[in-house]
């Protein structure tokens, strides 16, 4: 038989749980260990959940023999973690956003090319029925070529949200507002539908919130795509209620397709079908009503069975030498697009990303993450 792959996990904070029970799931995956710069914090996290060792560094965990980790660590820290699993020869799985800028993502990619490690990104989304169905659909030609997106994303976190940890709705901690920490997950998902994104023109600003954030807590943006497709995002954090959100791609058969979550945390369903032969509409609100809103725990405890489609997916690609679902290098499009938004928010022109080859792309202009939008 097979060894099992020995995980560590490094962050003990609420996402972390989703980790230890998809690999717990997974075959041929064991927890043995995890790493949280508050050691108590870390001890405390493996006796509840009967994982063997706790240690307060990730040069600790690494020295346990770990054949992989997964970084649940906040956004800034993403990089030296993956950096120095890399050139220990370990593989990595990382929560979004795959780094707070686009030339720190690159560093990671190169580290883990150079090191021959498999580099994974979590965007669980991908793995939500309906949006494998919209893939599924443009892959085998019923929606044609994507060439029209609206990405719609009306959440809502609270002032408690952001008092509750001073860290959230920092530039320096967590890379930007709205953009970076909730819409990237769609972010994503229009990308991986539209294809390569060549440009973007963003707007963004604190309205309800300037008071409790340094960051945005809306935005909008207009993107193009490298096949000349375009897309239009709209976000923020500031609805009350909390209506989910929604993606809805037009092909150039002619067909059009919508999947929305609502509420937060729920498996994306197709609300619009509108292929000729099989059209269908439905509304998730208007089938269910308004619904309280969930906490950021509720949310990420609804998400567990998407991680474990992802971490499953993962241990596998381990196993096969393949790359994962998610790589680093898909995982640096969205950021991205999100950075090229604060550049254009910032300068108020559009923002071109540079062609280079088969290298991952760069920005023109980047924004200078310390200083609040005007």
């Amino acid at each position: 038989m097979t060894a099992p792959i020995r995980i560590g996990i490094v962050g003990c904070g609420n996402i972390a749980d989703n980790h230890v029970a998809a690999y717990r799931a997974a075959e041929g995956a064991e927890v043995v260990g995890v790493c949280d710069v508050d050691l108590a914090r870390a001890q405390v996290f493996a006796a509840e959940r009967s994982i063997p060792a706790a240690a307060s560094s990730v040069a600790e965990l690494l020295a346990m023999g770990v054949d992989a980790i997964s970084v649940c660590t906040p956004h800034p820290t993403h990089e030296e973690v993956v950096v120095s699993a890399a050139r220990a020869g370990v593989h990595v799985l990382c929560e979004k956003p795959v780094s707070t800028s686009a030339a720190a993502a690159v560093r990671m990619i190169e580290e883990a090319e150079a090191a021959g490690v498999t580099f994974g990104v979590v965007f669980q989304r991908r793995f939500w029925p309906g949006a494998q169905r919209v893939q599924q659909a443009l892959g085998d030609g019923t929606l044609g070529t994507p060439m029209l997106g609206h990405c719609r994303v009306l959440l809502h976190r609270g002032r408690d949200y952001y008092d509750s940890a001073p860290w959230r709705g920092t530039w320096e901690a967590d890379g930007g507002g709205v953009l970076i920490t909730q819409a990237i997950h769609y972010i994503d998902l229009l990308q991986w539908f539209m294809g390569e994104p060549v440009e973007v023109y963003g707007r963004a600003g604190a309205f309800t919130l300037a008071d409790s954030i340094e960051v945005e807590d809306t935005a909008s943006a207009v993107i193009t795509f490298a096949s000349g497709a375009i897309a239009t995002l709209s976000a923020t954090v500031a609805a009350t209620p909390n209506l989910g959100s929604e993606l809805t791609i037009t092909g150039s058969t002619g067909a059009t397709v919508t999947i929305g979550e609502y509420p937060e945390g729920s498996d994306a369903d197709v609300e619009i079908w509108a292929v000729p032969g099989q059209e269908r509409a439905t509304s998730v609100l208007a089938a269910g009503g308004f619904r309280p809103d969930k906490s950021v725990g509720e949310v990420n405890a609804a998400l567990q069975h998407l991680h474990r489609h992802q971490i499953e997916d993962f241990v596998e690609a381990i196993r096969e030498g393949r790359a994962p679902a998610v790589t680093g290098a898909e995982a640096l499009r969205s950021l991205q697009i999100v950075e090229a938004a604060y550049a254009s928010a910032r300068t108020g022109q559009p923002v071109r990303l540079r062609e280079l080859g088969d290298e991952p792309r760069m920005f023109e202009h980047l924004p200078v993450h310390e200083e609040a939008l005007a």
